[in-house]
């Protein structure tokens, strides 16, 4: 026999996917779900609990349950694919602007990162991700100069894995992945639409071809009501 708590969970869920109980409401309080529903109120209170911890609803204290927007896009953690591999699969029709392409002098960090000698360049590419009209991830890419030799900003408005693949010839192999979440840099705040926001998500990715050389550091960094970062684990 189900659990009665599972039934109304089920339920609840199922009219937050279809709509009927839209993103940024309230549910109705416990009383009246315990009321709606014919039971107590520790099995509402069971059923409100899985909601919160399966990410459909927030609970505010003096407020009560607010539903969450479900309409997050998956990012994959453990794989390494591009923002337009990403965006083709959503079939969403995302919009890329290049805030900045140089060759610099990296600094001490940015050196330290990449493992780089004093006198190498390295490549700096910002870009802003717009997802429905909103700018809701900040990529900062650094590439060594001695792996990518030339970039334009029409490769970066498109696919730089792209080009280093098509182009270049090289085989990007694998990464290493840091998660934080920190508060927004004024950086953020300024090419991100982040009003109401005080977290963004960042990913650090260190990049490295096939001969396990490392050729880029990247700070991607998101918006975090937009994305589930999802991974498959196998015992």
């Amino acid at each position: 026999m189900t659990n009665k708590y599972l039934t109304i969970y089920e339920a609840i869920v199922e009219q937050i996917k279809n709509g009927e109980i839209p993103a940024q409401t309230l549910l109705p309080s416990e009383n009246e779900l315990k009321d709606q529903y014919e039971t107590s109120r520790e099995t509402i209170r069971k059923a409100l609990n899985l909601l919160s911890q399966n990410g459909y609803i927030q609970k505010v204290r003096g407020k009560g349950s607010i539903v969450i927007d479900i309409s997050k896009f998956d990012f994959p953690v453990s794989g390494l694919v591009s923002f337009k591999e990403l965006a083709s699969k959503m079939g969403s029709k995302p919009k890329t602007s290049v805030n900045e392409l140089s060759l610099i002098k990296p600094d001490g960090y940015i050196r330290q990162q990449l493992q780089l000698g004093s006198k190498e360049l390295v490549w700096k590419v910002v870009r802003t991700r717009e997802m429905g009209g909103e700018k809701i991830i900040l990529d900062k890419d650094y590439l060594s100069s001695s792996k990518v030799p030339s970039l334009t900003e029409e490769i970066c408005a498109d696919s730089i894995y792209e080009y280093i693949e098509n182009e270049l010839k090289l085989t990007i192999s694998f990464a290493k992945k840091e998660i934080v979440v920190v508060e927004p840099t004024p950086e953020d705040r300024s090419l991100l639409d982040l009003e109401g926001f005080h977290n963004v998500v960042v990913i650090k990715n260190y990049v490295y071809l096939d001969d396990a050389a490392l050729f880029q550091y990247t700070e991607s960094r998101h918006r975090p009501d937009k994305f589930r970062f999802v991974d498959f684990a196998r015992r």
